[in-house]
């Protein structure tokens, strides 16, 4: 019996071994911890259907971070026994809004990522968004480089067990803005500018009446601004965050006067401030069209 199992142990490492050969083969960097698959990293591109198989048998997984065009509603739909995944990260995904009903088999996600989701698609407007409301434990979402504006806000704004949101180039306005007053128990923003869409008009999504916004956010602890022409001027509205405990102005055009009168006004509260050069100053207005 000893003998039976002793073999029967080695075949099975064996076979677990060459399951995570399989999985590196496709391009995964792959973090084993207690003899299982916890944490993987691979771009999806290339994947077969069947490929989408294998990365959903390593259901021990809590950290996976995938990209590609190839991951659409009904790939997505070959991972939903990953029932272990506490952080998820996406670059490219190819969902439409009805795609997003797979979030629901990943009870653990504590923080979720979404890069470039559906860029350009019509078929994602941002509403199936609110499929994340199903998940309790969800704490921290990034929603960045999207062509989804406002209906994708509102959506978010329905995510009221979120304490961390961060979002950057999309194309929202500044109406979709008031989504946020809806995140109650928000403790972290980061807060940056829309990607303007080319050959049309498109109005900035952050500046400093953005503030008036931001300043109802009393539960903020941390706040980050990003790519917006800000000065001295926001001084009330981040004084009305009695909890703001860390500010980061970064790719922002503030002089050096108004960042120290920032920090005067708010003596509790540690700010952090990288200056822009003339050329990042350009490209930024260039790029974003401020």
């Amino acid at each position: 019996m000893k003998l039976f199992l002793a073999v029967f142990g080695l075949c099975c490492g064996d076979l677990w071994a060459a399951e995570v050969a399989a999985l590196q083969k496709l391009g995964a960097k792959v973090t084993e911890a207690g003899g299982v698959v916890t944490q993987v990293q691979v771009d999806c591109e290339k994947f077969s259907e069947a490929d989408f198989r294998t990365l959903g048998g390593f259901t021990t997984i809590k950290n996976l971070s995938i990209s590609g065009k190839t991951i659409t509603d009904d790939t997505l739909g070959l991972l939903t026994g990953l029932t272990e995944l506490e952080m998820l990260s996406t670059n490219g995904i190819q969902l439409t809004d009805a795609g997003y009903k797979h979030f629901a088999a990943f009870q653990k996600l504590k923080s979720l990522a979404f890069f470039h989701p559906a860029f350009r698609s019509k078929e994602f407007t941002g509403s199936g968004l609110v499929e994340l409301k199903k998940l309790p434990n969800l704490e921290r979402l990034t929603f960045a480089g999207s062509t989804a504006g406002d209906v994708a806000m509102e959506a978010i704004g329905q995510l009221t067990q979120l304490k961390e949101f961060r979002t950057w180039h999309t194309a929202q306005t500044q109406a979709g803005n008031a989504a946020l007053l809806k995140l109650t128990q928000l403790t972290g923003l980061r807060l940056g500018q829309r990607l303007p869409e080319w050959g049309k008009e498109t109005p900035i999504s952050f500046d400093e009446s953005t503030m008036a916004v931001v300043a109802q956010l009393k539960t903020l602890e941390s706040l980050e601004l990003t790519e917006a022409r800000l000065s001295a001027k926001i001084i009330p509205q981040l004084q009305a965050l009695p909890k703001l405990a860390k500010l980061k102005i970064e790719t922002v055009d503030i002089s050096a006067a108004d960042v120290e009168a920032i920090k005067a006004a708010l003596p509790k509260c540690k700010v952090e401030w990288k200056p822009m050069s003339d050329v990042e100053k350009e490209a930024m207005f260039k790029k974003l069209r401020l």
